[in-house]
């Protein structure tokens, strides 16, 4: 009897240790739970493009209007339902900024606090758009929940002290996107400022892109890899981006938005406000695929101009047909 007992308290130790264990670091799950509580949640049948115009000098463009744009997915011209500019886009903007409170920031974390709320200061327009603050490291832990209150999101980012003991980037983007940005109405912005480095995510970088996309966020990446210390040499200081850099410019580029490589205090600054203007100055088109099926093929997008204007378009690159479910309108 001793030694059932033994066995049995022996199995239930280890069921729970592995609970504990799962519950710290969850697996990203494939299919979303949305809350029925929540305003109009459906499958989509519509896809949205935040769309950034530049021309030879990097200047942003207006002025375009929904003529001087063909929308392609898988090469097959799509019919555009709707489309504002800069002027007449009045879209709330939802903005979650992720912070890397990793071991190896822990040098940088005034840094990145200032960077987080020069941002935010920056970006956000009372009464209209809010704004989410987190932090990752082995945990992920959400500072504050979206909202429009400049105090309460300064009270959030300089409350944090302290690192934690390793860097779950991409679990971040992933917990995030689908917990958060999917059900907001407005425009979906996802500001990440890291050194770029992933240690401890279950999910890896395609996950992040896929639920990004799915979700219809923009990311935008500033990397924190050189930060304010002068005997680190980051990439805009010359040096040949690595594997971390890379994966930066690859979720950006994928999802429509950019990534940043900071420096010191005024390249943080530049980026800031290259971020900020950039969000206000886009084009946002939706249109509904002339393919409706939601086999989960990947489906290319791409965005060109009909009038051959020597103009550079930046867009997410394309999405998975899956059934999925985004909150849509007020």
């Amino acid at each position: 009897m001793n030694r059932l007992f033994a066995l049995i308290s022996s199995v239930a130790a280890g069921l729970l240790l592995a609970s504990i264990a799962t519950a710290q670091n969850p697996r990203p799950q494939s299919t979303p739970t949305p809350d029925p509580n929540q305003a109009e949640v459906i499958n989509i049948r519509r896809v949205r493009l935040p769309i950034t115009v530049t021309d030879k000098k990097g200047q942003f463009v207006s002025g375009l209007t929904q003529s001087d744009f063909v929308v392609l997915e898988d090469k097959v011209p799509q019919k555009i339902d709707s489309f504002t500019n800069d002027e007449s886009n009045n879209l709330p903007l939802y903005v979650a900024v992720l912070m890397d409170t990793s071991p190896s920031t822990a040098a940088k974390l005034k840094f990145e606090q200032e960077s987080a709320m020069n941002f935010i200061q920056t970006v956000v327009r009372p009464r209209r758009d809010r704004v989410l603050f987190a932090t990752f490291d082995h945990e992920i832990t959400l500072r504050q929940d979206f909202t429009d209150r400049l105090e309460l999101l300064d009270r959030a980012v300089y409350a944090v002290k302290k690192t934690g003991e390793q860097t779950a980037l991409w679990d971040a983007i992933w917990q995030f996107c689908d917990q958060k940005m999917r059900s907001v109405p407005g425009r979906r912005v996802l500001v990440v400022i890291t050194d770029g480095v992933d240690t401890y995510s279950r999910a890896d970088i395609n996950d992040a892109i896929d639920i990004a996309q799915r979700t219809e966020t923009t990311i935008f990446a500033i990397s924190t890899k050189a930060g304010l210390l002068s005997t680190v040499v980051g990439v805009e200081a010359g040096t040949v981006k690595n594997k971390a850099d890379k994966d930066l410019d690859k979720i950006s580029d994928e999802t429509g938005g950019a990534a940043f490589f900071t420096g010191d205090m005024l390249s943080l600054e530049r980026s800031l406000n290259r971020i900020q203007k950039e969000i206000r100055s886009q084009y946002l088109i939706t249109y509904k695929p002339a393919n409706d099926k939601y086999d989960g093929s990947y489906r290319r997008v791409e965005v060109k101009l009909t009038n051959g204007q020597s103009l550079k378009l930046r867009t997410k690159k394309g999405y998975k047909a899956v059934a999925d479910a985004v909150r849509t309108g007020e």
